[in-house]
């Protein structure tokens, strides 16, 4: 038995991998078959791709696969990440409820120069995104506006939305209460202050490219957004108040516990909700992060034996093939995070995936853990951003009455954000791990 393990730990096993390849064919498939990647739900693939590695392995017995899988799900980074999904879910809730971001979009609208109204839809998508730690939120809270201002000034309705979707996808990647931010730190074992220090300075370029060519194309345009645009500054703070907080590195908890409590405050002074709500408002908001918690705890589990029975370490030698120093296996990394992306069109599920392996590989490459974290969040949201199928652009198409494919001309955030993080790896100078 020991031997065996031994050489699975140097070989590693690609029939361990079954599981992963069980729970692709069935997400994909059913997207093809049903036309609607959406319409069935994640977990329950994942769940059978579990029974299947449970199936696997008859060397191991049931009673120790248990052990194996609690001690996965049990590891420090998993209960922590999940701990800071339902924190983030109580606040997004109570910071919705009460108004914050009906505000904080008509504070940008009410002060935005008619030449900007494209190049402001993406400044504003990307603060409000940062803001909330949600691509779908924000694409739900700004597509209405794109299509108001798309009729007000005769601009491409696809390029009014494509701008809301790259504000999205800034803060997708950025926002400390992302869940994909999560994951990528928690899977990395990195703080969160240092993998936006790191992130930030990767999509600042691509960012400052995206902002420029909207101002260019849209530079002759003239509108006055009809209706009502009245803001109250109050229900903006809780999202000040996180942002900030997050950036002078408070603890995350504290972070969102504050602005949960805050919200609070605002919602129940200015009218938006009664007190006898909070707790409500609180409840719908963790209940929106239900999903992604418990699909997180089944990864782990299925992480947990597909590692033990040489899947990973199989993985591991295939691309320490192709890797050469750290460029090659940051290259690896990136490519891993897309690619896992794109089979499930879903980023933070892509990162919980992908995560264990790209942390075996800056491990052995010496690469800085807010390296692979940042990496593995920026191409992980690369392709979310893009694809057609994914729920970002599915939700602005839909809310627009626009195909997802019109819209993807526009999407140049998501490529230059790529091109960015490609060039920061091809030619910046190494440093040391730590």
């Amino acid at each position: 038995m020991n031997n065996d393990n031994n050489n699975v730990a140097t070989k590693g096993r690609a029939i361990a991998l079954l599981p992963i390849g069980v729970f692709l064919v069935l997400f994909l498939g059913m997207g093809i078959v049903t036309g609607d990647f959406y319409k069935t739900p994640a977990i329950v693939c994942f769940l059978i791709a579990l029974f299947v590695a449970f199936m696997q392995n008859r060397k191991v017995k049931f009673g120790e696969k248990l052990q194996i899988i609690a001690k996965g799900v049990g590891d420090e980074n998993i209960i922590t990440m999940c701990l800071i999904f339902l924190c983030a879910g109580a606040f997004s809730g109570t910071v919705s409820a009460s108004g914050g971001v009906e505000s904080t979009v008509n504070l940008g609208l009410s002060v935005l120069p008619a030449p900007f109204a494209v190049a402001g839809l993406f400044i504003i998508g990307c603060f409000i995104s940062v803001s909330m730690g949600t691509s779908v939120g924000t694409v739900a809270a700004l597509t209405p506006i794109a299509v108001e201002i798309s009729n007000k000034t005769g601009f491409n309705m696809a390029i009014c939305v494509g701008a809301v979707m790259c504000g999205a996808m800034f803060g997708d990647n950025l926002s400390m209460i992302s869940d994909t931010t999560i994951a990528a730190v928690k899977t990395q074992g990195c703080n969160m202050k240092d993998k936006f220090k790191e992130n930030f300075l990767i999509v600042l370029p691509a960012a400052v490219i995206t902002l420029i060519i909207f101002l260019l194309l849209t530079r002759n345009g003239n509108f006055e957004v009809a209706g009502d645009l009245d803001y109250n500054f109050w229900k903006v703070v809780p999202y000040l108040f996180v942002l900030i907080g997050a950036l002078i590195g408070i603890n995350v908890f504290i972070v969102l516990i504050g602005g949960t409590v805050l919200s609070l405050i605002v919602g129940v002074a200015t009218g938006a909700f009664p007190l006898s709500d909070v707790f409500v408002v609180m409840g719908d908001g963790v209940v929106g992060m239900y999903d992604i918690t418990v699909i997180s705890i089944i990864v782990a589990c299925i992480v947990s034996l597909v590692k033990e029975y040489g899947g990973i370490q199989f993985v591991l030698n295939v691309i320490r093939k192709g890797i050469k120093g750290q460029r090659g296996a940051e290259i690896g990394i990136a490519g891993l995070a897309l690619v896992v992306d794109a089979c499930t069109a879903n980023n933070t599920v892509a990162i919980v995936m992908a995560g264990p392996i790209a942390k075996e590989i800056s491990d052995e490459n010496g690469i800085d853990p807010k390296r692979s974290a940042s990496l593995l969040d920026i191409f992980s949201s690369v392709g979310q951003g893009m694809i057609p199928y994914g729920a970002q652009l599915l939700t602005a198409a839909t809310l627009a009455s626009l195909s997802p494919v019109e819209i993807m001309s526009y999407l140049y955030y998501p490529v230059l954000m790529a091109v960015s993080a490609l060039a920061f790896i091809l030619f910046r100078r190494r440093g040391q791990k730590g």
